[in-house]
């Protein structure tokens, strides 16, 4: 898949941030319903590609409170997952933040760590956000890992909040202050 003449959002040194494209709702939809993948993302509902186009409707004008980027791949040209902030409260400063590599090729080569830091340098210093948080199942090693080397704090674990293959987990509650992502990058 090569990339279109699409001018990077954010630059990083493994990947890039674009603007999702609805050029590729069909790997959207891939990743989403892959079992690999959605095991820990909470995708229990098929996703169709006729529900994804909608995604990409025109909304009301105005501040919006969701952010989603493509998650490219520099060296081998293509997306390999999405970022988002969601939920985003302008008045009080923060957002959720979440992530998904839906190229299983991708995992364990620190593309997450990248991916959340790219994510942490915008929401603090361009959208001037407060604080970040997000959740992640207790038997995701790989995501809460990602969430504790990039400097989040646990604040709380969530019993039985989400229910995959057959049994209830439990899910860590992570948040990242702006003055802690400020203290981390001075040291």
């Amino acid at each position: 898949m090569e990339q279109k003449e699409v001018p990077i959002f954010i630059d990083g040194e493994n990947i890039c941030f674009l603007p999702q494209s609805s050029d590729h709702i069909d790997l959207y939809v891939k990743w989403l319903n892959d079992p690999k993948v959605r095991k820990y993302s909470r995708n229990i509902i098929p996703v169709r590609v006729e529900n994804a186009k909608r995604w990409f409707e025109p909304r009301e004008r105005g501040m919006t409170n969701f952010l989603a980027l493509e998650i490219w791949h520099k060296k081998d040209k293509k997306p390999i997952g999405n970022i988002f902030l969601t939920d985003i409260d302008w008045v009080n400063g923060w957002a959720n933040v979440g992530l998904t590599i839906g190229e299983p090729d991708y995992w364990n080569k620190n593309i997450a760590t990248e991916a959340t830091e790219l994510i942490l340098e915008y929401a603090f210093t361009e959208l001037n956000l407060h604080k970040l948080h997000g959740g992640v199942i207790f038997d995701n090693i790989g995501s809460w890992t990602v969430a504790e080397k990039t400097g989040f704090s646990l604040e709380g674990i969530q019993k039985h909040e989400f229910f995959v293959d057959g049994e209830f987990l439990d899910v860590k509650k992570y948040c990242i202050l702006k003055e802690d992502w400020l203290g981390r990058k001075k040291e």
